[in-house]
């Protein structure tokens, strides 16, 4: 059973919250190397984190931030960011300040390295696994995959239906789920998309005949694209006026499975500011071996193979 998740999830478990709560508690976390979770206050002017532990503070010194600080690889934004978020960390040891009150030393980095070496170097390709957003760039979404290790998700993986930029599917702090795309030296590149469905999974939600909501996702000389769910989209026939990112109320006048096309007609437009909804996911387990988009009886195989 995986025991190392994303920062934030284990803050609030009960195991976590009696370590805090005396002395006594974090003197036993301490001394059986437990892994634990509270949130930063502050980051002092040498980049130290400032941690709340309810019986004490604690102090995670700049080079124990984060693995990658000390060498000099990875960028104090890794420490600042974290500031009035939860940080997981070992219990390092214990000093006494001038006002003579307790304040545990801690180490993030420790913790990271643990997580690398008993989770994240252990994965293989095809594993699903949980993550957290942490931040988005027009090239795809960073996630948390343990104890604050961040790894990247490209755009084109995250979903078969394009999109320009991943806020449009999610949000910073979003739980979701990925898959092990490859890995190489140590560097765990991921996939989204392979669990939002296949072509017919996603077609079966729709039938002939119903108008059902849509996104524009582009429009083309020979027609408009729209997005009916993230890992399905059809063609309609252009209408004056319509751009891609508009809402769209669309009639379903076919779906043709062995040619995988959903032809709709574009009824209305508007413009709308949508915000990203949690992944419906078809894939409930923990690995897959492979993944086909594409209908059986079509000529186009769109498959994904994890080796």
């Amino acid at each position: 059973m995986n025991e190392f998740y994303p920062e934030g999830w284990l803050i609030d478990t009960l195991e976590n919250r009696n370590a805090m709560q005396t002395p006594s508690s974090l003197a036993d976390a301490y001394h059986e190397n437990r892994l634990l979770e509270a949130r930063a206050l502050v980051c002092d002017g040498s980049h130290n984190l400032i941690v709340d532990l309810g019986c004490m503070r604690g102090i995670i010194p700049r080079e124990e931030g984060a693995i990658g600080i000390r060498e000099g690889t990875v960028r104090d934004i890794a420490v600042i960011s974290r500031v009035n978020r939860p940080v997981c960390f070992l219990i390092t040891g214990f000093q006494k300040g001038p006002d003579g009150k307790n304040t545990a030393l801690l180490s993030r980095r420790a913790a990271q390295e643990i997580c690398m070496e008993r989770y994240i170097s252990k994965l293989i390709p095809g594993d699903i696994i949980p993550a957290r957003v942490t931040h988005l760039e027009a090239f795809g979404a960073f996630v948390d995959i343990g104890c604050g290790v961040v790894s990247l998700l490209p755009i084109d993986t995250i979903s078969v239906s394009r999109i320009d930029h991943p806020r449009e599917r999610f949000s910073v702090g979003m739980d979701i789920r990925a898959v092990v795309k490859s890995l190489d030296n140590g560097r765990i590149s991921l996939t989204h998309k392979e669990l939002l469905g296949t072509w017919e999974e996603n077609a079966a939600l729709f039938t002939i005949g119903e108008t059902v909501a849509g996104i524009v996702r582009s429009v083309e000389d020979y027609g408009a694209f729209v997005e009916l769910t993230p890992n399905l989209a059809g063609l309609a026939e252009v209408k004056e006026g319509i751009r891609a990112g508009q809402q769209a109320s669309v009639y379903i006048k076919n779906i043709i499975p062995s040619r995988m096309k959903v032809k709709l007609i574009i009824i209305d437009t508007f413009d709308y500011e949508y915000r990203p909804s949690d992944p419906n996911y078809f894939i409930t387990g923990s690995h897959i071996d492979h993944f086909t988009y594409s209908p059986l009886d079509c000529d186009k195989i769109i498959e994904t193979v994890f080796r």
